[in-house]
């Protein structure tokens, strides 16, 4: 019967495959004595042994031995695999100390900053920074300190992207009490990853509504400070407001947003019950003559999507044109038709 280390193998094999076809040679024959011999029996190459070797030093799955002949002896994968992990998580540990050192000194001297500091003025009331780390920061210190209410508009445009990991804190916030507003987009309700997030909140606490617009995505922190976010150069930004007056006019807007939207009660709330309010916001951009892919990203939605709605209501108002479709919707809304 032909050996299993003499019987070859594919030589167009990954190199991942041939580490694997070396090692479990090594362990049959108990050591590597001589590449050349391993290259023979597992019909491969000196360059294809000798990468696959270096690989399974690289991995600590082989270890040379004290020995004259320099042999290469297997070693148990559970014993490698710890000789690796070990130093990183002696690294992760050391990092995360760094990380409550740091964190615990910032918190000290920021005590002395707000106790010394004069009162912010226009100018000194906003602050901005860019990078998902450093609006990440701005969020995260600001829902630490929030005691009461939490309000989120979250849009649909790419600068909403921050406020994924702050969400995810939705049910800390609630137990500590604080009450977390959610208002989304009505398209949220049609996408299942978006309403399996949208479940998520509720579940944590939070009441969630939808509107067929959010201009942008911001975050309101017990009715004092706004962390509005955008988006250029690639990145994310964030602007840090505090100036009571922008605080306030930001708070009256959107709290008329809220009361106009529409409750989501579970995950199986679904564009059906927000129809009507997406036409009425749809057709009164299209009386205006608005393109589809301006009407589109108003709405927040793709150009495909947004013309398929179209579609929908010109056969239903049997209109020939946007524009008379947007006419005659309007004119009904008002009661001429």
């Amino acid at each position: 019967m032909e050996s299993i280390f003499s019987a070859g193998i594919d030589p167009a094999q990954s190199l991942e495959d041939r580490v694997a076809s070396v090692y479990r040679y090594a362990v049959g024959k108990g050591a590597i004595n001589a590449l050349r011999t391993v290259a023979d029996d597992l019909v491969l190459g000196i360059p294809d042994v000798t990468a696959a070797v270096k690989q399974l030093l690289a991995y600590r799955l082989l270890r040379e031995e004290s020995h004259p002949e320099g042999r290469l002896v297997p070693v148990d994968p559970e014993i490698a695999a710890a000789s690796l992990v070990s130093p990183m998580e002696r690294e992760i540990y050391q990092r995360r100390e760094q990380i409550a050192q740091i964190q615990e000194r910032s918190d000290a001297l920021r005590q002395d900053y707000v106790r010394s500091s004069p009162p912010a003025t226009s100018l000194s009331s906003v602050e901005h920074v860019a990078g998902p780390m450093e609006v990440g920061g701005f969020l995260k210190l600001a829902a630490d300190a929030c005691d009461q209410e939490v309000i989120v508009l979250r849009s649909g445009r790419p600068d909403a992207s921050a406020l994924e990991n702050f969400l995810r804190i939705t049910p800390r916030l609630t137990e500590r009490g604080v009450t977390v507003q959610v208002l989304c987009e009505h398209r949220s309700r049609a996408d299942f990853t978006a309403r399996i997030k949208i479940k998520n909140l509720i579940d944590g606490g939070a009441q969630v509504r939808t509107v067929s617009q959010v201009p942008r995505a911001a975050v309101i922190f017990d009715r004092s400070l706004a962390i509005l976010l955008g988006f250029a150069d690639g990145e994310v930004t964030a602007s840090r407001v505090r100036s009571g007056h922008v605080v306030q006019f930001l708070l009256d807007m959107t709290n008329q947003l809220w009361d106009a939207a529409t409750g989501v009660d579970s995950f199986e709330s679904g564009y059906a019950e927000v129809a009507d309010d997406l036409q009425l916001t749809m057709v009164s951009l299209m009386a205006r003559g608005y393109t589809d892919e301006i009407l589109a990203r108003k709405l927040g939605m793709s150009v495909r999507t947004c013309r398929r709605h179209i579609a929908t209501m010109m056969h239903e108002l049997n209109a020939v044109s946007r524009f008379q479709a947007g006419v005659r919707a309007s004119g009904r809304l008002l009661g001429d038709g």
